[in-house]
């Protein structure tokens, strides 16, 4: 029930409310009615009919259910098409300079680029078009019919009475034509009025079913939901035929499908070509009829691709007649190239002479060149140039990026650098790239002929801390067994930090002693007994 506001109710106020709600529900009350006299379906949850406190309703409704907020940004209107604004006639600065037009610059241009553009010629200045920004909400963002005009629609209203009246038109035509035939014979008894009717139909799905083909007819029951109805099931295979799964009983024959009821391959592809009536769904999906049938859908597709209103099986006459039509416009377009071409470079098989105009290939232009190549008379012949930028050299360079190529790399040609963006060096720049590359070059075949021949390695006896270890070295006992304790000492003062005193004195003096002794009480990470020695 909508409920209009959460005043308290006593307890009998409350049951009385809830006993109204039953009755309604079982259709034994009238409903509810809102503040626009609107019935309210008594099986709303509570939850939805019931209006949030801060709205204060008054009454019971299910305005706080819809979208009563309406947002002023949003709108529904859809952009102007064509729609021009101001016309200009003169140039205007900043205009585009192929068209005049204030709404665009050249390179968004859409007219066809002129010869002399309205920056130059100021000359039929394009009006300027009409931009329009819309802040659509979320339904219209989604919209895809908006923008749509409704008229269009009778467009194709009329093409389809059109289609019709043609089609009754023609079947008039053909009936009026088969009674003049029938009148002028000389035996209208041959002519029945069963031909007549045959000749003029055009939609095959008019025809009367048992005039279309000659089938046998079957009475079968058909089971429905309904309980069953007698219906008419076609035979489409003549009893007296083999059946295909008949014709080879052996287990390495062709395969046949039963789900689809295919044959691929041929069941007997020894047996004689002239006695055999079946040889397998792939000889007849690509011989006969099918094949044309075939480039008929092709050509369907394709043109529909293209934008052509065909479609095979919704219009399949339309759809053969186009490609007979295309047929004859591809052999009469292949004679006319082949004869251009014959009439412009002549036929080489036969007996004309060719021109010498054409052997030379001559012309009346003249241009005169010097030996560097540089044109002294005439005039060379100018390449027209894109509206896009050409030949912007930057970093002071003579040529563009991408016109070297070494190494699989682009680079710039002016100074062989493969770097794009960078500052153009010149000569100097590939004279010191080409030292480099040598150099670089030099440094590898040495290294590899230093790897070829090692030369022998003299083994020098080190002492423990680095130094070469002279033949005449002899360890003192006393003085090793004095080094030997000052190591285990330092070893318990790096375990034990308290028992390090506060007067340090430090000797940085290394013997070949406190060498040894280091050397001696060093732990070995790869000696098996290292967990032993203390």
């Amino acid at each position: 029930m909508a409920t209009a506001s959460g005043a308290f109710k006593s307890r009998e106020d409350h049951r009385k409310q809830i006993e109204l709600e039953e009755a309604r529900k079982a259709g034994l009350a009238p409903a509810e009615v809102d503040e626009d006299g609107k019935e309210i379906n008594p099986h709303i949850p509570q939850y939805m009919s019931s209006a949030p406190w801060y709205l204060n309703a008054e009454k019971p409704s299910l305005k706080h259910q819809r979208k009563w907020k309406s947002d002023p940004n949003y709108t529904k209107s859809w952009y102007d098409r064509g729609a021009k604004v101001f016309q200009a006639e003169k140039y205007r600065k900043g205009a585009c300079e192929n068209c005049g037009a204030m709404t665009h610059n050249a390179k968004a241009c859409m007219e066809r680029p002129r010869k002399i553009g309205a920056k130059h010629s100021n000359k039929h200045i394009a009006p300027d078009e009409k931009i329009e920004n819309f802040e659509l909400d979320y339904d219209g963002k989604r919209d895809r019919w908006n923008g749509y005009d409704p008229s269009n629609y009778a467009l194709v209203v009329a093409r389809y009475e059109a289609r019709d009246a043609a089609r009754s038109r023609y079947v008039k035509e053909e009936q009026l034509k088969k009674l003049e035939e029938k009148n002028n014979s000389e035996n209208p008894e041959e002519v029945s009025d069963e031909d007549i009717d045959d000749d003029v139909r055009v939609d095959e799905a008019k025809v009367d079913e048992s005039k279309q083909m000659d089938f046998a007819k079957v009475e079968k029951r058909v089971r429905t939901t309904g309980g069953g109805s007698t219906g008419t099931v076609r035979n489409l295979r003549i009893r007296e035929d083999t059946a295909k799964y008949l014709l080879n009983l052996d287990v390495n024959s062709a395969y046949y499908d039963p789900k689809t009821r295919s044959m691929r391959e041929d069941p007997l592809p020894d047996a004689d070509p002239n006695e055999k009536f079946y040889l397998g769904d792939n000889q007849y999906r690509n011989s006969g009829q099918a094949e044309e049938f075939k480039q008929l859908n092709i050509h369907s597709w394709e043109a529909f691709d293209k934008g052509q209103d065909i479609h095979m099986q919704a219009a399949p006459s339309q759809a053969e007649l186009l490609y007979k039509n295309f047929k004859v416009n591809k052999e009469k377009l292949k004679t006319h190239t082949k004869d251009q071409m014959l009439e412009k470079y002549g036929n080489a098989a036969s007996q004309d002479e060719i021109p010498k105009e054409l052997l030379l290939g001559q012309s009346e232009s003249q241009v005169e060149y010097d030996r560097a190549g540089r044109i002294i008379k005439g005039q060379e012949v100018v390449l027209p140039k894109s509206k896009y930028e050409e030949d912007i050299y930057i970093n002071n360079h003579t040529s563009v990026w991408g016109s070297w190529w070494k190494d699989h790399q682009w680079g710039y040609k002016c100074c062989r650098q493969t770097v794009r963006n960078s500052y153009c060096t010149g000569a100097a720049g590939i004279k010191a790239a080409e030292a480099a590359t040598d150099l670089m070059k030099a440094n590898i075949a040495r290294k590899e002929a230093d790897d070829e021949l090692p030369a022998p390695v003299e083994e020098k006896r080190l002492a423990t801390w680095g130094t070469e270890v002279p033949d005449d070295l002899v360890l003192d006992e006393k003085l090793l067994a004095s080094a030997l304790k000052k190591e285990d000492q330092r070893k318990r003062e790096e375990k034990d930090e308290r028992k390090r005193k506060y007067n340090v004195k430090w000797n940085d003096e290394v013997t070949a002693e406190d060498m040894e002794a280091y050397r001696m009480k060093k732990v070995h990470h790869d000696d098996p007994m290292k967990d032993f020695l203390h």
